[in-house]
């Protein structure tokens, strides 16, 4: 049996960072979370981890170790132009949430993934 965990990150502004990754993951605030230094979103399906923001004071200094990769459509097999199209798609809607696009990156020829920074500057992919 799996273990229920949270991932933890740290924000500037808890409240700002997540409200965009509700946008970006399809989740909602906790109910009854009310620490004024801190923000969490859930899976309103309860199927996914909670993610936790906590305030503090310095900025984002060197590139994250871990990050999220936002999957459009599961796990393969899927059709490659529908995927990259669908990629394209979530990438346009995370830019107007407030996501930077850095990169483009391709498998050989094929379509691979974009690199994305979130409005805090964490890098994170759609794929």
């Amino acid at each position: 049996m799996a273990i229920h965990w949270t991932l933890g990150c740290d924000a500037n502004d808890p409240e700002r960072l997540a409200a965009f990754w509700a946008t970006a993951l399809g989740y909602v605030p906790e109910d009854e979370y009310d620490d004024p230094d801190g923000a969490s979103i859930v899976d309103p399906d309860g199927v996914g981890p909670a993610i936790g923001f906590l305030r503090v004071p310095e900025r984002k200094t060197a590139k994250n170790r871990m990050h999220i990769d936002i999957r459009v459509l599961g796990e393969p097999p899927w059709d490659p132009v529908e995927r990259e199209r669908l990629v394209r798609e979530r990438v346009a809607a995370l830019v107007s949430a407030g996501a930077t696009r850095v990169r483009e990156e391709r498998y050989g020829d094929d379509f691979g993934h974009v690199v994305m920074l979130d409005p805090e500057g964490n890098e994170f992919c759609v794929a």
